[in-house]
């Protein structure tokens, strides 16, 4: 069970505005939500899958261009 109390929200430091993702890394587990939305959904990632997608975003996979 994760302790919320204790959970450590990080923002990106371009983010300057209330239209934020949070990540937290909690128990070996990486942990996203929206910033306008703290109590709602919380998604859950394994590490290997979290390096996959920061991986993909580093290199271009997610871009629309």
């Amino acid at each position: 069970m994760i302790d919320w109390a204790e959970t450590r929200w990080r923002r990106a430091k371009r983010c300057t505005g209330g239209n934020c993702v949070e990540v937290a890394k909690v128990g070996g587990r990486y942990l996203v939500r929206d910033s306008k939305a703290p109590a709602g959904v919380v998604l859950s990632f394994t590490e290997a899958e979290w390096l996959a997608f920061t991986d993909g975003v580093k290199t271009g996979d997610f871009s629309f261009e």
